[in-house]
């Protein structure tokens, strides 16, 4: 399968990240990508407020993402808010395209770092997956990479690849850790991850959001057996990938992680 990681960098502007998501979902379907990846809140970058923008699945933000997932025939998962709560939103990933349609609200909240995520969004409950082409993919969002269970819950319901979308936080050690938890989800779980984060905001001269976890780039994408097959750097990139999925079979057989776990 062919796909693409589409590292952007979102502001506050619901509209102009819009068009931002056209522009490197028309490049990626030019490069012949089934798949088009894009970060979590793609819709308006955190440090921004957040419930006044947010839409239900069936809103105008939704519908214009699925009119040219349509328009290009080519699959699109992006990160939007939906309403929640009392006041708060869901933090929500949104795939459509041909023969898919379905969202995932993120499970693990970032109250971390001196950041709390859920003053303002509340918690999603269950995996989601779904399937494009014959292949079988698991969903995350940033923060969720930290927990393993959601990665191998998702490979134990059929996925080959899990898709993690994020704004990872900066600070001292932050990109080390981020390189390291995907490569090991991939292990753990037996499956290619494609780890696409918003871009680095200083790499393009944009001031820090406070606290805000804005993104630091280094979108990857990783073997089931922990090789990295692509990795960006901080700045705004458009990358084309070709992933075997057939190889997952044939390296759960050598490393049965999967059926070798016990209940502890």
């Amino acid at each position: 399968m062919r796909l693409a990681v589409a590292q952007i960098i979102t502001g506050a502007n619901v509209a102009a990240n819009l068009d931002l998501i056209r522009e490197y979902a028309t490049r990626a379907k030019a490069a012949g990508a089934e798949l088009v990846v894009f970060p979590e809140a793609a819709m308006r970058a955190f440090g921004n407020s957040l419930a006044d923008i947010a839409e239900p699945l069936d809103g105008p933000w939704a519908a214009a993402v699925r009119s040219l997932a349509r328009e290009l025939a080519i699959a699109v998962v992006a990160g939007m808010f939906t309403p929640g709560e009392g006041g708060r939103v869901r933090n929500t990933l949104l795939v459509t395209g041909p023969g898919v349609d379905t969202s995932y609200d993120k499970i693990h909240l970032f109250d971390a770092f001196g950041f709390a995520e859920s003053d303002s969004v509340d918690a999603g409950a269950s995996p989601v997956t779904f399937e494009l082409n014959g292949t079988v993919f698991g969903l995350a969002t940033c923060y969720d990479v930290r927990f393993p269970a959601l990665f191998t819950a998702n490979a134990r319901a059929g996925a080959h690849v899990n898709i993690v979308c994020a704004s990872w936080g900066a600070g001292e050690g932050k990109a080390e850790q981020w390189e390291l938890l995907v490569r090991a989800r991939a292990v753990d779980s037996t499956t290619f991850v494609v780890a696409c984060g918003q871009g680095n905001p200083a790499s393009v001269g944009l001031p820090p959001a406070g606290t805000a976890p804005t993104g630091i780039g280094h979108s990857a994408v990783i073997s089931p057996l922990g090789a990295v097959v692509a990795a960006l750097g901080e700045v705004p990139e458009l990358a084309i990938v070709e992933i075997d999925t057939s190889s997952v079979e044939e390296v759960r057989g050598k490393l049965p992680v999967l059926a070798n776990a016990r209940d502890l």
